[in-house]
């Protein structure tokens, strides 16, 4: 099983929607480096969710990857504010995966907490100007991460 950190905004898909939805396709990810972390996720990966844009930022809980090699369906929408126009049907550019809700930690672990307890290289999101929305966590920080949150 392999740990990865993905970045919402709350006030476009929180943890609580996802709890309350219990599944989600992660679309949207325009990003290649992105993409590329989305393309070597599996089945039973976990993910931490990270709530961003907001006061303050932080990890709030966990969802697992239940279905991943999905073509995202929002790069074919000219509707959509994630649609590319280079991408077709049969030549997708941009795949994503299901999460399912896992867990809400009992509180929030705050980037300044984050960037108190981690070295940039050790986990990303601490990095100065990452703007990357999904990225890998080493096992030992995720093991980390899970201590953290059980306090």
């Amino acid at each position: 099983m392999a740990y990865w950190l993905v970045k919402s905004e709350p006030d476009v898909y929180s943890l609580q929607d996802l709890a309350r939805d219990g599944q989600t396709l992660w679309d949207g990810v325009r990003n290649y480096q992105a993409r590329n972390f989305l393309r070597s996720m599996v089945p039973g990966d976990l993910a931490f969710y990270y709530h961003s844009n907001t006061t303050p930022p932080g990890i709030v809980g966990l969802a697992q990857v239940v279905e991943t090699a999905l073509d995202d369906p929002s790069q074919f929408d000219p509707a959509s504010p994630y649609y590319d126009p280079k991408s077709s049907p049969d030549q997708p550019r941009w795949q994503t995966v299901r999460l399912a809700f896992q867990a809400a930690f009992p509180g929030l672990i705050s980037l300044d907490q984050l960037r108190q307890t981690f070295e940039p290289e050790e986990l990303w999101v601490v990095r100065r100007g990452n703007r990357l929305s999904v990225m890998p966590v080493p096992e030992a920080v995720a093991a980390k991460l899970l201590a953290i949150a059980q306090c």
